[in-house]
């Protein structure tokens, strides 16, 4: 249940979610598996094996899950079909074959090949934290975070969604804390840091393992370096690497949190509900006090009205579409 990435968007104040509507508009886009000529295909499952429904919801929050099939035919078989096939009709017929035809046999190759090849299973889960005005999505991968929020909105549009405009820019407020050797809040440098010079095909420095105050990397920032990627700790209970793209990547629940989830019971359903809402709570913290470390948000996205019990609940975005490990392999089938 633990994200191990997380790109997260706004959702507009004024877009409220019936959960019953979200959870039939899944429903109607279910998974399947790829068939025929089909090169890949997706739609919505139950978020955990033991739930029957594709949206888990529990108290302000709603835990949803997108899975992705890919066909796998490596360009090198279809090669090596082609070139079996253009050896044969030369030899046969005493001809050259033309580059309109060996596009056409390609083009036929691929089809006849294409049922038979392996595919490759993924999965992108997410959760719209409607108390704060979040949507968490577990992949540090820009284009399959959006494409998350786009099965959204086709799912449910208008679906507004948007990635969080901050005052002041990661790289830049990542910069600052690397040069006053602390960063502000409940966060603490951890020890890996990516810096790079913003000229044309400039230095890259990359340091892992490394005290974060020592002066070495004091005199990168004064060559005119800036931080690209910056390791941190929250509150002793969440590590993670902050990028520039304002995502989370290497997620790690410390030791606390792990401990306080397995004391939740015994059984599957219970361990699960515990730890989707630790997690949710620990994580809708953690990204609070990121973007108000960041300068806070634009004023278009900061009033958020809080869920209320009933079916429906009112959640917060803006008019921008933007992108954001990875999707995880299917976890549970």
């Amino acid at each position: 249940m633990w994200f191990k990435q997380l790109s997260f968007f706004r959702l507009d104040e004024n877009f409220a979610i019936d959960g019953d509507k979200l959870t039939d508009a899944l429903a109607t886009r279910p998974f399947q598996h790829c068939s025929g000529l089909d090169w890949f295909s997706e739609g919505w499952v139950t978020p955990a094996g033991h739930l029957d429904t594709p949206l888990y919801q529990q108290r302000q929050y709603r835990l949803l899950s997108l899975r992705r099939e890919d066909k796998v035919l490596p360009s090198g078989v279809i090669r090596d079909h082609l070139d079996s096939k253009i050896s044969q009709i030369e030899a046969e017929e005493l001809r050259k074959v033309g580059r309109k035809e060996k596009l056409a046999l390609k083009e036929q190759i691929t089809d006849d090949l294409l049922p038979r090849a392996f595919t490759r299973s993924s999965r992108t889960t997410a959760y719209l934290d409607g108390q704060r005005g979040w949507l968490m999505v577990d992949s540090g991968t820009a284009s399959k975070a959006e494409n998350l929020v786009s099965q959204l909105r086709e799912a449910l549009p208008p679906f507004p969604a948007a990635l969080p405009r901050t005052a002041l820019s990661p790289h830049a407020a990542m910069t600052d804390w690397l040069a006053s050797g602390e960063a502000p809040g409940g966060f603490e440098l951890d020890a890996e840091c990516e810096l790079k010079d913003g000229s044309e095909n400039g230095a890259v420095v990359r340091c892992t393992r490394i005290d974060l105050t020592a002066d070495e990397i004091r005199q990168h920032i004064a060559t005119g370096k800036q931080a690209t990627r910056l390791g941190l700790i929250w509150r002793e209970r969440i590590r993670f690497v902050l990028t520039d793209q304002l995502q989370l990547k290497r997620l790690q629940f410390l030791d606390v949190l792990q401990e306080e989830a397995s004391q939740a019971g015994d059984d599957m359903a219970s361990l699960f509900e515990a730890t989707f809402l630790l997690m949710a709570e620990e994580l809708g913290e953690l990204v609070d006090e990121l973007v108000l470390a960041l300068g806070g948000l634009d004023d278009s996205q900061r009033a958020v009205q809080p869920v209320t019990e009933a079916t429906s609940s009112t959640v917060n975005t803006a008019s921008d579409t933007a992108a954001a490990s990875d999707s995880n392999d299917v976890p549970w089938d």
